[in-house]
């Protein structure tokens, strides 16, 4: 990503519906799938550290980002050790980890088998995969472009590629499902008018709370049921023993 979406991201972060919903569901899928505590946590390209505060209340967290500028916002805040190393054999941590996890990062590396090869010799047997991914390739629009990513994936699709890669997938699920109809419209006009679009753009206030109860009350359908469309997916996978 350009250093001009870092920025924008680390002033919206902290408020912006898409990202204080997602917080609360993804808190959620945590504690329903992985009921433990004090776990060794990494973050694999944190971003600006807008997770950085919600995932440390799991464990010892720490985490990397490549990016330098986004890596020195993340740093100030102060929550955990950020690294300013990108995911490869430069990064050896001094304990395996019981929990990595990629938060929309696998949709912007190029060779992705490679990424979650890297994953695998990072945890520890047993450990887990918390990831996230956009979906639907058919979602592309200057979005995507603007991120620089490589894909959106389906659920099926997402769950072969981390079985090939020798994971087994815990749980998989769509998500951002109640806004699918309104966020899909949008996509797709500004796919057909050429606009690069993003989801970060600032709402006013009632808009904003509004987008942030509809979006993060998916936390309380995601408890009990997987949802059969939606946004983006989200999967916990492990790694065999």
């Amino acid at each position: 990503m350009d250093k001009e979406l870092y920025l924008e991201m680390r002033a919206m972060e902290d408020h912006h519906w898409w990202f204080t919903a997602r917080r609360e569901i993804l808190t959620s899928i945590l504690r329903t799938q992985i009921p433990l505590t004090n776990l060794r946590i990494l973050e694999i390209g944190c971003g600006t550290g807008g997770n950085l505060e919600m995932l440390s209340r799991f464990g010892q967290l720490s985490a990397l980002e490549p990016q330098v500028n986004a890596w020195a916002m993340a740093k100030a805040r102060g929550i955990c050790p950020v690294y300013n190393l990108p995911l490869n054999e430069q990064f050896n941590p001094e304990q395996p980890v019981e929990l990595a996890c990629m938060l929309d990062v696998l949709e912007h590396i190029e060779d992705q088998q490679q990424a979650l090869a890297h994953v695998r010799r990072i945890l520890t047997p047993g450990g887990r995969l918390l990831l996230t991914v956009p979906a639907f390739q058919f979602l592309w629009s200057g979005h995507d472009e603007k991120h620089h990513h490589y894909r959106r994936y389906r659920r099926p699709q997402l769950v072969e590629l981390l079985t090939r890669e020798g994971f087994r997938v815990d749980y998989c699920s769509y998500f951002n499902t109640l806004l699918f109809p309104l966020i899909t419209s949008v996509r797709l006009l500004q796919k057909t008018i050429g606009m690069e679009g993003s989801h970060v753009t600032a709402t006013s206030k009632p808009l904003n709370t509004l987008l942030h109860h509809l979006f993060a009350f998916e936390r309380r359908l995601l408890a009990r049921w997987t949802l059969p469309f939606g946004v983006s997916v989200v999967t916990i996978a492990s790694l065999s023993e």
